[in-house]
């Protein structure tokens, strides 16, 4: 499930709050037929034991005090899986399978590169032995060439893993090419769920294809046309009911101010817009 929209509409916040690293405010959230949204500190263990959490900056989101093997080691033994005779097979295949050599066990993260840093922070989310994996930005921080390599890497890990994405991103191509089905989200709501294909060839919600037409085409001859958004963004401090978009929606009217609900429009195409079957 790959999440998209523009900077502070929450996508962050969301796969946070999904592992419960955050506390939700409403809502329930539920993982493998699992109610986990309001248990206590001592019953999140399982749970972190199936959903964890890849970090944007590979940088902060490591110890610097610790060497690329005690940060693996140190996940490991969270995980309460294995015996303690096990911890040195278990390092030496987790750094194989996300391409660390292991000269760099007793490195420190300063002495890495953003890339291996990164796949270091992925072996730490794999030592857990996860099904489902919040990938937070996971190549915005990294040079281009590098964001290739992991985004190769996280997709053979999908399948040799059997694991679930939850993929945030800003990168509208790099969504494309890695998801099954995209989430569009404007500020805390969602606007549009769908197939990847779908959603590209047949975007519903107005504020999808905007951002859709923001995306830069190589294809000088026809570029595409562009969709100015114009009027103030609604103030998220408790925002009032219906369309958060309907502000700068140039087809609002009284009744996207109105409560309403994600609606299908078509076979597994929902779209949070009073509107929408005008726009199919």
């Amino acid at each position: 499930m790959g999440v998209v929209g523009e900077s502070g509409c929450g996508k962050s916040t969301l796969g946070r709050t999904i592992i419960r690293l955050q506390n939700p405010t409403a809502g329930q959230i539920f993982i493998d037929g699992q109610d986990v949204t309001n248990l206590k500190k001592s019953e999140l263990h399982k749970i972190r034991s199936k959903a964890q959490l890849i970090f944007q900056d590979p940088y902060s989101s490591l110890n610097p005090r610790m060497t690329v093997e005690k940060t693996i080691r140190e996940a490991l033994v969270m995980s309460r899986r294995l015996e303690k005779s096990e911890f040195s097979y278990e390092l030496e295949r987790l750094m194989d399978l996300v391409g660390v050599d292991m000269r760099m066990r007793s490195a420190y993260p300063h002495e890495l590169d953003g890339g291996r840093r990164q796949r270091v922070g992925i072996a730490r989310a794999l030592a857990m032995n996860p099904k489902f994996i919040v990938c937070d930005e996971p190549v915005s921080a990294l040079d281009v060439s590098i964001q290739a390599q992991i985004l190769n890497l996280l997709m053979d890990l999908q399948k040799s893993q059997n694991l679930t994405y939850m993929f945030v991103t800003h990168d509208m191509s790099v969504v494309r090419h890695i998801s099954n089905d995209i989430c569009v989200m404007y500020l805390g709501q969602v606007m549009e769920i769908c197939d990847a294909k779908e959603l590209f060839q047949n975007p519903v919600h107005p504020y999808t294809r905007a951002l859709l037409s923001a995306i830069p085409s190589t294809d000088i001859d026809n570029q595409p046309e562009r969709i100015p958004l114009r009027g103030e963004v609604t103030s998220p401090i408790d925002p009032e009911p219906g369309c958060r978009f309907a502000a700068r929606c140039p087809y609002a009217c009284e009744d996207c101010f109105k409560a309403q609900e994600l609606a299908e429009v078509s076979e597994k195409h929902f779209v949070f817009c009073c509107k929408a079957a005008e726009f199919v």
